[in-house]
């Protein structure tokens, strides 16, 4: 049955029209709209809309230390995050696709604290730190129990890592375990009689052959990393004295705190440039190193 070219486009639009309006109207449309007002002097109430062109990205590059100061250390506990979710993941993945009898229980066990939102995550965590490790440290006298996690720029930082690690090792897991399981065994196999150690497999069959994996797992890792708020606002409120403050969470407290909306939106679109270079640049390194099947 021949199919006209009118109706071939009504199909489509159709079916992906939909996709498409909803897609412009809840991304498209407001980043267009925030870098309008990122060239203007609202303060996100006034019906005055002032006109001020690039005023605001000289201000944030020239005189906001504050901006300079959260975006370094967002850079700091991002590189840290990643790198520790990465490895903690693949190693208890590589643990878990070996012939364990709890191995899905386990599985289960370490994706639940996924599961929790940052925002309950936090407060839960807030309360450890300040409730329950000081009550440890009472009755066992050891030193990290006696620490003012949350009350110094180094424990808060470290704070914030052992939560987000925790939250995101879950994740990054089920996505090692589904790139192990695709390793066809006759290569390991293969490997091993030629002599190679288990160290050797490892580095020369596994890796390179889960790759694919790797490159989403660092994507979604540096990604999620990067625009950290709810769990920083609920632990840390970015203190102390806003040395934990991260990017998003200025970029909040500049727009709808200080009520500098064209100051924010200017710092929001800075934010998206250089979190979509980032992770532009790591897929592509990590995408060259992928195997073809």
């Amino acid at each position: 049955m021949h199919v006209g070219k009118d109706s071939k486009w009504m199909q489509q639009l159709v079916f992906i029209g939909p996709a498409v309006l909803i897609f412009s109207l809840v991304i498209i449309a407001p980043f267009l709209l925030g870098l309008y007002y990122s060239m203007t002097d609202w303060n996100g109430v006034s019906p005055n809309v002032n006109w001020v062109w690039f005023d605001n990205f000289k201000k944030i590059f020239m005189e906001d230390t504050d901006f300079a100061s959260s975006f370094w250390f967002t850079t700091k506990i991002t590189v840290t995050i990643v790198i520790l979710t990465n490895l903690l993941g693949f190693f208890i993945a590589y643990m878990l696709v070996q012939k364990l009898k709890t191995r899905n229980m386990l599985r289960s066990i370490f994706f639940m604290p996924n599961v929790l939102g940052g925002l309950l995550l936090g407060f839960i965590w807030q309360f450890i730190f300040v409730r329950g490790f000081t009550t440890l440290g009472a009755y066992s006298d050891f030193f990290l129990f006696k620490l003012a996690w949350l009350g110094t720029e180094a424990t808060a930082f470290w704070g914030l890592v052992i939560v987000s690690v925790w939250q995101g090792t879950g994740y990054v897991m089920v996505i090692y375990i589904a790139g192990l399981s695709n390793v066809p065994e006759d290569l390991k196999e293969a490997a091993y009689v030629d002599g190679a150690k288990r160290r050797q497999v490892l580095r020369h069959v596994i890796l390179p052959m889960i790759m694919s994996s790797i490159t989403v797992c660092l994507f979604w890792t540096i990604n999620h990393t990067y625009k950290m708020y709810d769990l920083n606002y609920s632990l840390t409120n970015g203190g102390p004295f806003r040395s934990t403050e991260s990017v998003s969470m200025n970029i909040f407290i500049e727009a709808f705190a200080n009520n500098r909306y064209g100051l924010g939106t200017a710092k929001a679109f800075i934010f998206f440039v250089a979190v979509a270079l980032i992770t532009v640049v790591q897929v592509y390194l990590t995408k060259r190193r992928e195997i073809r099947m």
